[in-house]
């Protein structure tokens, strides 16, 4: 199933204009992004080939099936609350049949919970980005043996230096394991006894151990910080993980406003803040925010980032007192929704013989 094969066989029952221009945030650079609600036809609905979601390559043009669609609405959905709640202004197709469902059936005090979620999740996502920008790892990968230290004098010292002080290289080291001391090795040095070296070339990822002669001197003992070696990796892979997939464009303005945060997400914090008060006081889902000036200036830098983090606690507390003193039923009727599913389903298919 594709957005072409719903467009041909008049699958659509609601397409509208989503993101940045369904908010009323929308720039010269914005993109126009796509979401809405499918029905199945009713063999694939009732057979095996159910599809909950339909999207292009880039994730920019996505989907729901219906059944899909109430199910996210009955738990409050932020998205879906939102994409049901879309502006006249940005709807390009709504099918007659949706007039039927009203928000006020589907909102309760869940969304304090999921509003603020997707609130957090974007302040983390911040934070993400903010680590990554301030702690940048180096593209050259270090292998395990940064991760050695030896023994030497009062102290310890890394294996790098230790070589450097005896003249030595790695590659004539032997290293044999010490009983009850986990990853500490003794050392032996021999330019002659074939020894296997402390790695076995450079892309290894664990040390290498020796068979050592019968009567060779030890050395000095060595160890194999083996949880910093795993954790460095992991945050190397990350890293350069995220270098490969971000949004370049977003990465530099991130950098240009030298807030070393990713103002984008916290604007998304206190949209989402802002609209899960709403909710909670007024019992509306208003998409399209009626502060356009300051949310842009967030995503701008204007403001530190403990300045908005602090701004956010203070509207987070807002947004909990609102669903506290909110006559919003606790959950949604699930029996109501049901019904109504199930309704609209069955109007679609009779309408569409």
């Amino acid at each position: 199933m594709t957005i072409e094969d719903l467009r041909n066989r008049g699958l659509i029952i609601l397409e509208c204009i989503s993101g940045s221009r369904a908010y009323g945030l929308e720039t010269p650079a914005s993109d126009t992004d796509i979401k809405g609600v499918f029905i199945l036809p009713k063999a694939e609905f009732y057979g095996l080939n159910y599809t909950p979601q339909v999207n292009n390559e880039t994730n920019d043009i996505v989907f729901y099936e219906f059944g899909r669609f109430m199910e996210l609405l009955s738990v409050n959905n932020p998205n879906i609350l939102e994409l049901l709640n879309t502006p006249e202004s940005a709807i390009i197709y709504k099918h007659p049949i949706l007039s039927e469902l009203n928000t006020k059936l589907i909102l309760s005090k869940l969304c304090g919970n999921t509003f603020g979620k997707f609130a957090l999740a974007q302040i983390k996502k911040a934070k993400g980005l903010k680590k990554k920008i301030v702690n940048p790892v180096a593209e050259e990968r270090r292998g395990v043996l940064s991760y050695c230290y030896v023994n030497y004098e009062q102290g310890a010292i890394p294996l790098f230096k230790y070589l450097e002080i005896k003249g030595w290289t790695q590659e004539n080291c032997g290293l044999v394991n010490i009983q009850h001391m986990n990853d500490m090795y003794g050392l032996y040095y021999s330019e002659d006894s074939g020894f296997s070296g402390v790695v076995k070339g450079v892309g290894s990822n664990d040390v290498s151990l020796s068979s050592i002669p019968k009567g060779t001197e030890q050395e000095a003992l060595m160890y194999f910080n083996r949880n910093g070696y795993s954790s460095y990796c992991k945050e190397y892979r990350e890293y350069w993980d995220w270098v490969a997939k971000r949004n370049d464009d977003r990465y530099e303005n991130t950098r240009s406003h030298g807030k070393n945060y990713d103002a984008k997400n916290m604007m998304h914090v206190f949209r989402l803040l802002e609209m899960a008060v709403e909710i909670g006081s007024d019992h509306v889902v208003n998409v399209k925010r009626p502060n356009r000036d300051f949310l842009l200036e967030i995503k701008s830098g204007k403001y530190a980032y403990a300045e908005l983090l602090k701004m956010a606690d203070e509207k987070k507390a807002e947004m909990e007192q609102a669903f506290e003193n909110s006559s919003l039923p606790e959950r949604p009727d699930l029996e109501v929704i049901n019904d109504l599913t199930y309704r609209l389903r069955d109007k679609f298919y009779r309408e569409k013989g």
